[in-house]
C-alpha cells in the first residue's frame, strides 16, 4: 500500500488526543527507552536564526566547492552550511578510529578531517550542520544483512528507488547512528541533523518483512518515538543542537501516515524540527491545486501555518499536563526551520520562487531561519539578500 499524497484537515481535537497520547508518562512500550518520570521533555538550548544551503560529501571534499560556498555565504545573509557525513549509500565520510564504524568498513574518508573542515568554516563565522541518513543505508544491510528489510521471497526489500532499507525497529542500528553522532559532534560541529527517520513510504510496502519491528507489539508511530527518545537522551550531553527532518506532510496531517512520523513526536524530542516543505512533493489536489509546485508561496505558507498551530497546542497542552510549579516554556518545544525547495521539479525554481518560500516561512510567523536544499548545490546569489563584502580568511 502506498501513502495516498492528499490534503489533511488537522483539527484542535484531534491534535489534542494525539498529544494526550504522547506526553510523556502517558504511554510506555515494554522496551521504550529512555524512561523518565518528568513530564516535561529537557529545555532545548538557544536556537539562532539559521539561513543555510546543501552540500553533499563530495562537494565538502572540494577545495574550490568549499571555497565557493564560503564566498557566497559571506557576501550574502547566508550564515550555515549542511553536510553530508552519511547519506542513503550508508558510508560514513569522515575519519574516525571509533570501532563500532571501523569495524562495519563503513568508512570512506572523502572529507578526511572533519575537525579542520569544520575549523575553516567557523574561522569565517559559518555555522555547521551535519546531515546522517539514518534507517535508509545501502552499506549496513550489506555488511549486517540480519538487520536488513526483506520480501516475502526473502530478497531484499527496495522501494520505488530500488534502494534498501534497515528495520527501523532495530536498537542495534539505534546505538550505530549514536556512534556515528558523536563522532561528529567530537569534531566540534554545531549540529546534528538526522534525515530519514521513519520506515519506507513507497514501493510495495505490502511486501516488507521486517526482522525486528513486530506491529503486535508496538505500532510504528511507537517505535520513531521511542527511536527519538533514545537518539536524543543518548546525544544531548555532547552539547551540539540535534534537529529531525520531517515530510512536508507531517505538518498538515494527523496520523503517522504509516511511516511513524508524527510532529508533535518530533517537537517533544528534538531541538530543531525540519519539515521538507517542498511544493513539488505535495501530490495534485494538495490544496485544490492541480501542480502544487507552482504555488511556492500557498503551499509553504499553508504548510508551515499548520505547523505553528499545532506547535502552539503543543506547548498549551505542557501547561495542562505539569505539575503545580512546573511551569514549561517555549525552550520546551522545538524550534520550526523548513528545508525549502531550491531545485526545477514540477515547475521551474528560480531566485524569486525561492524568495517567495523564504517570505512563506516569515509570514507563517517563523524567525529561526530555513534551509535550502539543492542536490547539485548550485545556488544562485540572486536568491539571497547580499551583505556587504569582507576579506575571506
Amino acid at each position: 500500500m502506498r501513502i495516498r499524497v492528499i490534503e489533511g484537515i488537522v483539527a484542535a481535537g484531534a491534535v489534542a488526543v494525539l498529544i494526550t497520547a504522547m506526553v510523556p508518562g502517558a504511554w510506555r512500550g515494554a522496551e521504550e527507552t529512555p524512561k523518565t518520570a518528568d513530564p516535561l521533555p529537557p529545555p532545548r538550548p538557544p536556537v539562532q536564526e539559521i539561513k543555510g544551503i546543501y552540500l553533499t560529501s563530495w562537494s565538502a571534499a572540494t577545495p574550490s566547492r568549499v571555497n565557493h560556498a564560503i564566498q557566497l555565504i559571506r557576501q550574502t545573509e547566508l550564515n550555515a552550511v549542511v553536510i553530508d557525513v552519511k547519506d542513503f549509500a550508508g558510508k560514513v565520510f569522515f575519519k574516525t578510529s571509533n570501532a563500532s564504524i571501523s569495524d562495519l568498513k563503513s568508512i570512506e574518508p572523502r572529507i578526511g578531517d572533519l575537525k579542520r573542515l569544520v575549523d575553516r568554516f567557523h574561522e569565517n563565522g559559518i555555522y555547521v550542520i551535519v546531515r546522517i541518513a539514518v534507517f535508509q543505508d545501502q552499506h549496513l544491510l550489506k555488511v549486517r544483512p540480519d538487520l536488513a528489510i526483506r520480501s516475502a521471497s526473502g530478497q531484499i526489500w527496495r522501494d520505488r528507488m530500488g534502494l534498501g532499507w534497515v528495520d527501523p525497529a532495530s536498537e542495534e542500528v539505534w546505538r550505530y547512528i549514536v556512534e556515528i553522532g558523536r563522532e561528529a559532534a567530537a569534531a566540534g560541529v554545531d549540529e546534528l541533523n538526522f534525515d530519514y527517520i521513519r520506515f519506507p513510504s513507497d514501493g510495495d510496502v505490502d511486501d516488507i518483512r521486517y526482522p525486528v519491528f513486530d506491529n503486535s507489539i508496538r505500532t510504528r508511530r511507537q517505535v520513531i518515538q521511542s527511536f527519538f527518545g533514545y537518539l536524543t537522551s543518548q546525544l544531548r550531553s555532547t552539547g551540539a543542537v540535534l534537529s529531525a527532518d520531517v515530510f512536508g506532510l507531517v505538518t498538515v496531517r494527523a496520523d503517522d501516515m504509516g511511516i511513524g512520523q508524527v510532529l508533535e513526536d518530533a517537537l517533544m524530542h528534538f531541538d530543531v524540527v525540519s519539515p521538507m516543505v517542498y511544493p513539488s512533493h505535495y501530490g495534485r489536489g494538495f490544496m485544490q491545486f492541480r501542480n502544487p509546485a507552482e504555488h511556492p508561496y500557498e503551499v509553504v505558507h499553508y504548510s508551515l501555518a499548520k505547523a505553528a498551530e499545532r506547535r502552539h497546542r503543543l506547548f498549551e497542552a505542557f501547561t495542562s499536563f505539569t505539575p503545580p510549579g512546573t511551569m514549561p516554556t517555549e525552550m520546551h518545544v522545538a524550534a520550526i526551520r523548513p528545508w525549502l525547495q531550491a531545485f526545477d521539479l514540477g515547475a521551474p525554481y528560480p531566485p524569486s520562487a525561492i524568495r517567495t518560500q523564504m517570505r512563506a516561512t516569515m509570514d507563517a510567523g517563523f524567525h529561526d531561519g530555513w534551509l535550502l536544499w539543492s542536490a547539485s548545490n548550485k545556488y544562485a546569489g540572486e536568491s539571497f539578500v547580499r551583505e556587504p563584502q569582507t576579506g575571506e580568511r
